[in-house]
């Protein structure tokens, strides 16, 4: 792949899913940490006080921390809810924001666990909806199901789980994206079982500045699935960006 620009000094801020991990962008930190400032900050959904906990708490918590680091500005990868905090982030604070890419991105619509968890104690129905995550279900480790399965059934976590979930679907964003000037790189899996393609596709035509790629046999988490592929498209992303190259 290309070297990324001498001038690319805006760190790379990733941010997971509602019950995604760091993990989640291990090939991305492997594929960039080299090349420049990459980020990846836990959100603090079984931390912050029960009160605060919604996703504007969550944009809040992630605007701090970009001031805290005393960062002028960030390039924003967000997975799922993590792709939501970026719009709403570029939304509220436009002036910290340099450029987004968003995978599986929540703000439109999703279909993950719902705002219940009517079966908390079943592991079969557990180890079904963690699957339902990847396109191939062989990818959802035991490790992984086993960590869905802990926190759903700590009634604490649950809790927060179901808080942050019914504030996420409560802040559509479909009016407003309009609004967001900056370049936006989408990347979708067709078979995407929690923000289908369509999805995608939307958030293509509200973005103003947007570009939109689609990768076959592969669900929520394209990043994971297909990381070579992903990586390639997101330096190729940043070196246009980096180079003030607009995306059309």
């Amino acid at each position: 792949m290309e070297t990324l620009p001498d001038n690319k000094e805006y760190p790379l801020l990733l941010l997971h899913g509602l019950m995604g991990a760091l993990s989640n962008f291990e090939t991305i930190v492997d594929s960039f940490s080299e090349k420049m400032n990459v980020v990846v900050p836990m959100l603090p959904i079984f931390e912050m006080p029960l009160k605060s906990l919604s996703v504007d708490g969550l944009v809040d918590y992630v605007y701090k921390f970009i001031k805290f680091k005393k960062y002028e500005k960030v390039h924003v990868l967000g997975n799922s809810l993590g792709g939501h905090i970026c719009q709403l982030l570029a939304l509220q604070h436009p002036e910290v924001v340099h450029s987004l890419i968003l995978t599986g991105s929540s703000g439109l619509f999703e279909s993950a666990m719902g705002n219940t968890f009517p079966k908390r104690g079943s592991y079969e129905y557990i180890r079904q909806k963690t699957e339902m995550v990847f396109y191939n279900p062989e990818s959802a480790s035991q490790e992984l199901i086993d960590e869905v399965y802990d926190i759903v059934n700590d009634l604490g976590k649950c809790i927060r789980i179901v808080k942050t979930a019914k504030s996420a679907v409560r802040h559509n964003l479909e009016d407003r994206l309009k609004e967001i000037k900056q370049p936006v790189l989408l990347i979708w899996g067709l078979d995407d079982e929690v923000t289908p393609a369509w999805v995608g596709k939307k958030f293509h035509d509200l973005l103003p500045n947007s570009e939109l790629h689609l990768f076959e046999k592969c669900g929520h988490v394209p990043m994971m699935e297909h990381p070579e592929e992903f990586n390639e498209l997101l330096e190729s992303f940043l070196n246009r960006v980096s180079s003030s190259v607009e995306i059309v």
